[in-house]
């Protein structure tokens, strides 16, 4: 069964995930504030959509991956 919370197949091209582009193209920190504001939106819109729990695990993705990042960064 496909994954579209973490493995969504729309988002890879190739080997390329369109995220490890999206970090490669504004650094870490810059990630971190993408994942951050991803993170926002999913749990902002949750409530409203039709699978509120699908956009909460993709905010905690997003959460996920901003700690990852910061640990890289340390």
């Amino acid at each position: 069964m496909t994954d579209m919370v973490n493995e969504p197949p729309h988002y890879k091209q190739g080997e390329i995930e369109c995220k490890d582009a999206i970090k490669e193209a504004l650094g870490r920190s810059g990630y971190i504030n993408y994942c951050r504001g991803n993170a926002i939106k999913y749990i902002w819109r949750a409530p409203h959509k039709g699978n509120p729990e699908q956009d909460l695990n993709k905010a905690q993705f997003y959460l996920n991956e901003a700690i990852q990042t910061l640990k890289e960064i340390n």
